[in-house]
């Protein structure tokens, strides 16, 4: 049985190294074909133990942590994902972004992806002064060749979860792609749900 953990703001921090391995390995494969570095992605979970009012998840199969999902509030997170929301009038105190849902493939199948928006949604609930919840994921071509032939996005769980994709919200950030020596300027779209 795969046991489910919750922990707001810095009580993560025992466990952001294991974060930032999964964010690694888990956004090495398709949509995102990340080739980062571990440095910088303990770097960047440090986001939600900074936040008084962010959400870790954490999928355990013994003392393995072998999932991971997070959420903080909008005006928490770094300015990229912030931007977009400030020029559509949007303000960043209101949302709460829900971050990456990482899990190792292993795992997958099993209901783990809807119990953590479960977690995160009920988190928003908690925070009095939030109106809206938000997701995003980087935006690939549908005939895209790398895309692998059973691939099934998040968009789908986000989709019967009430969430719908917003075309004036995109955020852009780089990263370094597999066989890219430099990193590449991505589009991410942002979908978004009332609370």
């Amino acid at each position: 049985m795969i046991g489910l953990r919750e922990f707001a703001g810095s009580e993560v921090g025992p466990w952001l190294a294991d974060v930032a391995r999964l964010r690694m390995g888990v956004f090495g494969e398709y949509p995102h074909l990340y080739e980062g570095s571990l440095e910088h992605e303990r770097d960047y979970v440090e986001t939600y133990a900074r936040s008084a009012h962010s959400l870790s998840v954490l999928a355990f199969d013994g003392v393995r942590v072998v999932g991971a999902s997070t959420a903080v509030p909008l005006v928490d997170e770094i300015d990229a994902f912030r931007k977009p929301f400030d020029e559509q009038g949007i303000d960043p105190h209101a949302v709460f972004y829900f971050g990456e849902s990482v899990l190792l493939r292993d795992y997958r199948g099993r209901g783990i992806g809807s119990r953590f928006f479960d977690s995160r949604k009920a988190r928003a609930h908690a925070l009095a002064r939030l109106r809206w919840t938000a997701c995003c994921s980087v935006v690939r071509a549908d005939n895209d060749p790398r895309r692998p032939p059973q691939h099934d996005g998040n968009e789908t769980l986000w989709r019967r979860r009430g969430h719908a994709p917003r075309a004036d919200l995109h955020a852009q950030l780089a990263w370094q792609e597999h066989g890219h020596p430099v990193p590449i300027m991505h589009r991410l779209a942002f979908w978004r749900r009332p609370l």
